[in-house]
């Protein structure tokens, strides 16, 4: 799948979550609030003999579809590693040091306000996230104007960005774990190096394992999101018979959780009752710890670190991209949108701690950056 291919349609995903996200506010501060909580309420159970899997609806959103997702993520991160625009020291260098600035600046300023609160200290990693989906929809809506190179810098940024929530999920937001669990996982994880060594073809097999890793996984106190970037490791990319397993996974998935998944997610996490909100909180402790580091953070960490690879000559600048555009790029990392929701979600749990308006300082970051980021960058 080429970048171009990836871009063309991110436009209209990003109308879908914007319209998604309006309809969850609408639907949580109106008289339909009760329906929208019963809707995420909703038990589901799956049951296997003795195994039980019995979650409310939102939580199968944020623990089964997001390891969707995160499975596109992986087959995307491999295959950009292996043949992309990762695939080379010089192709990656630039948006690797961009993207751990991006990660970096954001915390320091969250912990620089929130270092004497243990508990608002939880969610450190909330604005060090970028939402893709967004970021290149915004890109997206400025057409022409923009070079290809910058584009290209902005995804790969993304894909190295997502590559970072992954290891930061996986290494403070795991709880205790389940030893039979991850014996398990190890043996699903050992059936799938066997599938790739063997070099099989037949997709029904990795789907076979990837649900007994995806449901071990969730048992054994790691993210469950964690089993769909380790399956995606396993899916082949080099052709056997003709065909890509992993582009052929990559193209199926990707209409539906560019359509599907991230605005289901999107409805269900972003229903803030605004109702019973104190605006004074935006402005304390994790809340505002959030919006800046997205809005303030992430530009400073993306462009600063960025120049200073550049100055030094460690990277260059992007092919026909000037100062301003990628200053305006940079802004638009700031928004967190769906991946900072979901970090959320792993800090703070479903019921918020700061009378969801840890969530409305997500959205606000977000709205500004994408607004302040795309004014730059029609502007140049």
């Amino acid at each position: 799948m080429k970048v171009l291919n990836i871009f063309k349609g991110e436009a209209g995903v990003g109308i879908i979550l914007i319209v998604s996200t309006i309809f969850a506010l609408f639907l949580a501060n109106s008289t339909f609030s009760n329906f929208y909580s019963q809707f995420l309420d909703a038990p589901i159970k799956i049951q296997f003999g003795n195994f039980e899997l019995a979650k409310p609806l939102i939580l199968w959103v944020n623990d089964g579809l997001m390891a969707i997702f995160f499975f596109l993520v992986g087959l995307e991160v491999k295959r950009e590693i292996l043949e992309g625009t990762l695939s080379s020291i010089s192709k990656v260098t630039l948006p690797a040091i961009a993207a751990i600035g991006g990660m970096v600046m954001p915390a320091v300023i969250y912990t620089i306000i929130n270092f004497n609160d243990s508990l608002a200290m939880k969610g450190w990693a909330i604005p060090t996230a970028t939402d893709i989906a967004f970021a290149l929809g915004v890109l997206a809506l400025l057409g022409n104007r923009i070079p290809t190179s910058l584009k290209v810098f902005l995804m790969a940024l993304a894909i190295i960005d997502d590559l970072g929530a992954i290891i930061i999920i996986a290494l403070f937001y795991t709880s205790d774990l389940s030893i039979v669990s991850l014996i398990i996982a190890a043996g699903a994880i050992f059936g799938l190096f066997l599938l790739n060594f063997f070099n099989v073809t037949r997709k029904s097999f990795y789907i076979l394992f990837g649900i007994i890793l995806w449901a071990s996984v969730l048992k054994s106190g790691v993210h469950a999101t964690l089993a769909g970037v380790i399956l995606a490791m396993f899916i082949p990319l080099k052709p056997i018979d003709g065909k890509s397993l992993l582009k052929e996974f990559e193209h199926e998935l990707h209409g539906f959780v560019s359509y599907f998944v991230l605005p289901l997610f999107a409805f269900v996490n972003a229903g803030i009752d605004l109702r019973g909100l104190d605006v004074q909180k935006l402005f304390t402790g994790a809340p505002l710890g959030i919006m800046l580091g997205l809005f303030l953070g992430k530009q400073l960490g993306v462009f600063g670190f960025s120049m200073i690879a550049i100055k030094l000559k460690i990277a260059k600048m992007p092919d026909n991209v000037t100062l301003r555009k990628f200053y305006g790029v940079s802004v638009l990392t700031g928004i967190g949108f769906t991946m900072s929701l979901f970090i959320d979600s792993l800090a703070f749990g479903d019921a918020s701690l700061f009378n969801y308006a840890d969530k409305l300082a997500i959205l606000l970051g977000s709205f500004i950056s994408g607004v302040v980021g795309y004014m730059i960058l029609r502007k140049s």
